[in-house]
């Protein structure tokens, strides 16, 4: 039987170092790389045709790092590119499709779209996407509260979704990826996901801790993750090997999956390693209080 609580130091010291070095981006970057949806600017999507079977990426991203330093093309689907950036004007778009029209002698229509978002709706999108999690993490304790009839599995569990969201963040941090509205979307679902394979084991430490009176809660604990343990990784496994296909198959919802892929991962982890350990944690200081008082 896999040992989990008595290597609670070790599951939160990963956890922690990870948050660390994301900490660490985070202040030396300030911030994360905010994408237009956040920050405000213009997207420029083109429509390649037949021209995107020989055009070269590295070139295009030359053309329009005279326009905007630093910006990257990103493929939308096999034909279409998109570029995003936030000192883009009008004329600075028409320049930079213009060039890239006469190097792969493309049509006028090939210009699908220039759209400028403003700098406040950016604002209000990150104000929505907060209240969003927000509103979710307060439903999600309501609801374990409610079934488990235990605080200390919703304190546990909030944590845990804490710890998922926190890492999916510091891999971005570390990456310098841009985040758009397809990130909140995706750390919703990731919210999700996760509190649902934390519920199944804790659904388990409640009926084991009913049937084994003798044990204490640590060995309820990792006797429950164990027997949830290959349940939770099956099923993450072939979540992920659906949402990586997706990834690479589909690049059109990439902004999309990249941040679930991680948080896949982060979300088995903290359910197996951060939630279960947590419980034994805030149950053994409820003991001690009780114990205190008398």
């Amino acid at each position: 039987m896999l040992k989990i609580v008595e290597r609670t130091k070790l599951w939160f010291g990963i956890s922690l170092a990870l948050l660390a070095i994301g900490a660490i981006f985070l202040i030396l970057n300030k911030g994360l790389n905010k994408g237009v949806d956040f920050s405000g600017g213009t997207v420029v999507r083109i429509e390649l045709g037949e021209a995107s079977k020989t055009a070269n990426k590295a070139d295009i991203d030359e053309i329009i790092n005279k326009y905007s330093t630093g910006t990257p093309s990103r493929t939308v689907n096999d034909t279409q590119i998109e570029i995003q950036s936030n000192v883009l004007d009008n004329k600075k778009a028409n320049d930079l499709f213009r060039e890239i029209k006469q190097k792969y002698s493309l049509k006028d229509t090939a210009l699908v779209d220039v759209k400028h978002i403003d700098a406040s709706i950016g604002r209000e999108t990150t104000r929505n996407a907060v209240i969003a999690l927000l509103v979710a993490g307060l439903f999600m304790v309501i609801y374990i509260r409610l079934r488990f009839k235990d605080v200390k599995f919703g304190l546990a569990a909030i944590i845990a979704l804490l710890h998922d969201v926190l890492i999916t963040m510091s891999l971005y941090a570390v990456l310098r990826i841009s985040i758009n509205a397809s990130f909140i979307a995706a750390i919703l679902t990731i919210v999700g996901y996760s509190i649902n394979d934390t519920i199944v084991i804790f659904d388990r430490i409640r009926e084991n801790s009913r049937k084994l009176r003798g044990k204490t809660v640590a060995e309820i604990a990792d006797i429950s993750v164990n027997q949830s343990l290959k349940r939770s990784i099956k099923t993450s496994v072939t979540t992920l090997l659906t949402i990586t296909a997706v990834y690479i198959f589909v690049p059109s919802v990439r902004d999309f999956s990249l941040p679930i892929i991680a948080g896949i991962i982060a979300g088995t982890y903290s359910s197996i390693f951060i939630a279960s350990p947590l419980w034994v944690i805030f149950n053994n200081i409820g003991k001690k209080k009780k114990v205190a008082a008398v």
